[in-house]
């Protein structure tokens, strides 16, 4: 059982952290080498992950995980299908790349993406996972979660990814209160130094996030005139997601 477990994390810290390689997940995840090794090999067997073009060997998930996910969760996919033409319009209107993701566990996962035709784009594999309290999504989706929610995950520090990322609570805390105010998250380089977005959170009703759209940007383009207009066009584009899904949330000034 302790092997299955072992495998399953090894899994997931693939999914989230991708490309990666064995000494990194072993740091990650407190696990010896050969036990990562070992996983990795199963997992490479089982064809959920391959190796990444390179030199050093560094893993990445394949689609057979979006895969299984799609045939296991229809919802998602009803969600997608209403969500592309208001894609489309946000991907036209601001001509970046263009994310869907939805809330699982403590992470957001990008179910759906359409590219930017720039030379220069962010590019990331469906079902790639993103933490919360360090994404544009995550923290769209973080700022309109329950006290519950925000109890559990902000009772300690939060894990540093780059030099950007908010680690104390009482700072996220903040944070949050701005994104509520304004209706849009802004990554600032908080999970990867070179990655920009901005989301915002599609509303079931109040405190009940079921999904983000986001602006996906290198930092080079990320100025506060492009912050204020993606914030803009993402809050517009969410909240008309979710009318077109039946549900009616109130529109910010």
């Amino acid at each position: 059982m302790r092997n299955v477990l072992n495998t399953l994390r090894v899994l997931e810290e693939v999914a989230t952290r991708q490309p990666i390689g064995v000494g990194e997940l072993a740091r990650a995840l407190d696990m010896p080498k050969s036990s990562v090794q070992r996983a990795l090999l199963t997992l490479h067997t089982a064809g959920w992950i391959r190796p990444a073009s390179g030199e050093v060997r560094r893993w990445v998930m394949t689609t057979k995980a979006l895969a299984v996910g799609g045939r296991a969760s229809g919802g998602d996919l009803g969600l997608r299908d209403a969500a592309t033409p208001i894609m489309e319009d946000l991907r036209q209107r601001t001509e970046e790349t263009i994310h869907l993701t939805v809330p699982e566990d403590d992470k957001v996962v990008l179910i759906e993406r359409l590219e930017t035709s720039n030379p220069l784009r962010i590019s990331m594999a469906l079902g790639h996972a993103l933490p919360l309290h360090a994404s544009a999504n995550g923290k769209a989706v973080l700022a309109n979660s329950g006290p519950d929610v925000l109890k559990r995950l902000l009772a300690d520090e939060l894990p540093r990814y780059t030099d950007n990322t908010i680690t104390d609570p009482n700072q996220m805390l903040a944070e949050l209160t701005r994104i509520r105010e304004c209706g849009f998250a802004v990554n600032h380089g908080e999970w990867r130094t070179d990655v920009g977005s901005v989301a915002a959170a599609v509303l079931e009703g109040p405190e009940k996030p079921i999904a983000s759209l986001s602006v996906n940007i290198p930092m080079s383009r990320l100025t506060k005139e492009s912050e204020e207009f993606f914030g803009l066009a993402v809050r517009e584009a969410a909240r008309k997601l979710g009318a077109r899904l039946g549900y009616e949330t109130a529109e910010h000034p």
